[in-house]
């Protein structure tokens, strides 16, 4: 039977934060790195002007000393808060209660906790202590598209389900300067925080992107690529790193990506993860798409940065402010740690 992914609904913290403060910030905590003055060149390549967090830039867990047990704390807390706003959002936009969720598919990869968010939300929403319960821990930027997949497998085994979908990411968790390599200073500047959630089920709750089967749901691990992108925790808290092939992951994908699609599947328009310019720029060229079809994507890149889990569904929801045509074929598509992509074909149901 088919899946229906509804709009969904993205919440950002109060903290807005423009790339000249962060600019400002480096410059105040690395006053002799060798890359200083091209510092305000190389994050404008980033292509991303404002993001939000949770914290104050110079906040202890965000740009000062904490260490890792502050920032954990701090981080799941503000993820789970920011969750339980996006479900409560999207529960009331779709005129649906607690009672009527029979499962939750959540995704998040910033702090730590045991239970995680899945449990946590139970609780705080009042769901059904019978809900079926699907918790991805270290998915990061696949998550989004990862929780979906997992909910469409939700429906196909379950017919009647109602799934809720959640995303929390607290990406400032990892702003940490104890980490001064290039890469790590455009880190700085690309990741931002929010959560979003979704219903999947096999009614459509207005217009949603119709996913026939699980057969349109596509997962992939790149061989030997671990450690392009990785995560790290030691006492001063958490950190990212990746490595030179980390720039060419995409691309390395791309054709097996395309191989699944065939060579008659129509890509009308596409869910770009904001993962950087290169990534939305290279996936859209690779599916016949070009700058206006991936404006979704670039957008949220600029004004939100890159969200993490979260990104697809924000990305998702820009996308219901200007829908494509009832029928038109489309794509999700989402690139993680590992490296690992996720992908959903559907059909815009209007």
């Amino acid at each position: 039977m088919p899946a229906y992914i509804t709009r969904p609904v993205t919440v950002f913290p109060p903290h807005k934060v423009t790339t000249a403060e962060i600019i400002d910030d480096i410059r105040h905590h690395h006053p002799q790195h060798p890359k200083l003055k091209a510092l305000p060149r190389i994050l404008a390549n980033v292509g991303v002007n404002t993001r939000y967090f949770t914290r104050p830039l110079d906040s202890p867990t965000v740009a000062g000393e904490a260490g890792i047990d502050d920032r954990s704390t701090a981080a799941f807390g503000d993820a789970l808060n920011l969750g339980e706003q996006a479900c409560r959002q999207t529960l009331a936009l779709h005129q649906l209660q607690p009672a009527d969720i029979t499962a939750i598919v959540t995704t998040h990869s910033t702090g730590w906790s045991v239970p995680n968010l899945d449990i946590h939300l139970l609780e705080r929403l009042g769901l059904s202590p019978h809900v079926r319960r699907i918790a991805l821990t270290t998915m990061a930027c696949a998550g989004g598209v990862q929780a979906l997949i997992r909910a469409v497998d939700l429906v196909a085994a379950r017919p009647g389900a109602t799934v809720l979908v959640v995303a929390a990411e607290t990406i400032s968790a990892v702003y940490n300067h104890q980490d001064d390599a290039i890469e790590h200073m455009i880190y700085k500047a690309l990741f931002g925080d929010s959560a979003a959630a979704t219903i999947v089920t096999g009614q459509p709750h207005g217009p949603s992107l119709r996913v026939d089967s699980p057969q349109d749901t596509y997962e992939h691990v790149l061989p030997a690529s671990l450690t392009r992108y990785a995560g790290r925790a030691d006492h001063t808290g958490f950190h990212f790193d990746s490595t030179k092939e980390a720039l060419t992951a995409a691309d390395d994908v791309l054709p097996d990506l395309l191989a699944w699609l065939g060579p008659h599947t129509l890509v009308d328009y596409a869910v770009i993860h904001p993962g950087s310019p290169r990534i939305i720029a290279d996936t859209a060229r690779a599916l016949g798409l070009d700058a206006h079809d991936a404006r979704h994507s670039t957008n949220t890149l600029a004004d939100e940065g890159n969200l993490g889990g979260p990104s697809v569904l924000r990305v998702l929801e820009r996308t219901h402010d200007d829908p494509p045509h009832h029928g038109s074929g489309g794509l999700l598509v989402a690139y993680g740690p590992g490296f690992n992509t996720a992908a959903i074909r559907g059909t815009w149901h209007a």
